[in-house]
């Protein structure tokens, strides 16, 4: 069984958990914060774009900071010029949880992103009470049909979904059902070994300037990782253990803000 299954394992139990338990109180107008949108935000950058990740922990790499603030570090993001902040969601693998992403989408105006393995409606529901503007879909982890009926779920309540792919052949997927914001992950899911050149190998097919945004997720180290990605075409990447493990997070975000040229905005 490989990481990405025992993970889809425990996400059906944590269904069964969600469906039973009453629903938080829904979002009033009041309540609901405009975000701008991501994809305008990468889509008109002259700069890689940041998504920048809360992450304590990771299967692969273990506790990063578990002690994070998760309120405070998204405070330091927005201020440092990020597009957008991600928060993982998932407890068992990933130490997260809906309570950090509710307390960082009260702390923060740009986008915020629910990072977890979504498999269920009920998960895109909790994501928005939350305060989620981006929700994660993963083509890995999903059939067809369901992949399908949940970007159109999300998109319905007014979401931007970010859909994550490994591969040319997931790229085509993500493209039939109408994804405009698409994640190129560097690391497998099925062995979490990280190889840049995931994002070269879909940016050789991938279809700049109609529509379509691509991002570079995983194994962004510093700014020779984001210059390679940007010269791909990429024009926005997921960081998230570079920035937990940083000693000066803004400025380490500034490092990666590098120049874009050529195909991520023709």
């Amino acid at each position: 069984m490989t990481i990405l299954d025992e993970i889809l394992r425990e996400k059906e139990q944590e269904i069964s958990r969600l469906t039973a338990e009453p629903e938080p109180a829904a979002q009033t107008s009041q309540t609901i914060v405009a975000r701008p949108s991501l994809f305008d935000s990468i889509q008109n950058a002259k700069q890689l774009q940041i998504i920048a990740e809360i992450k304590r922990a990771s299967p692969s790499k273990g506790i990063l900071h578990e002690t994070v603030n998760p309120v405070q570090q998204a405070e330091i993001y927005e201020r440092a010029g990020a597009a957008c902040v991600s928060v993982l969601t998932d407890t068992p693998f990933f130490k997260g949880s809906f309570e950090d992403l509710k307390a960082v989408a009260e702390a923060v105006r740009i986008p915020v992103l629910c990072k977890d393995f979504i498999i269920h409606p009920i998960q895109i529901d909790r994501a928005r009470t939350a305060g989620a503007s981006v929700v994660l879909l993963i083509v890995a982890a999903l059939p067809d049909a369901e992949l399908k009926a949940l970007y159109v779920y999300a998109t319905a309540l007014g979401l931007e979904v970010l859909v994550e792919v490994h591969d040319k052949e997931e790229l085509k997927r993500a493209l039939e059902i109408g994804a405009q914001l698409i994640g190129v992950n560097n690391r497998d899911l099925r062995t979490f070994q990280v190889d840049l050149a995931k994002t070269e190998e879909v940016a050789s097919v991938f279809p700049f300037g109609s529509g379509h945004v691509l991002i570079s997720e995983s194994g962004i180290g510093g700014s020779a990782d984001a210059r390679r990605v940007a010269a791909a075409g990429s024009g926005a990447v997921l960081v998230g253990e570079t920035l937990m493990r940083s000693e000066s997070t803004e400025q380490t975000i500034r490092s990666l803000q590098v120049e874009l040229g050529g195909a991520a905005n023709d």
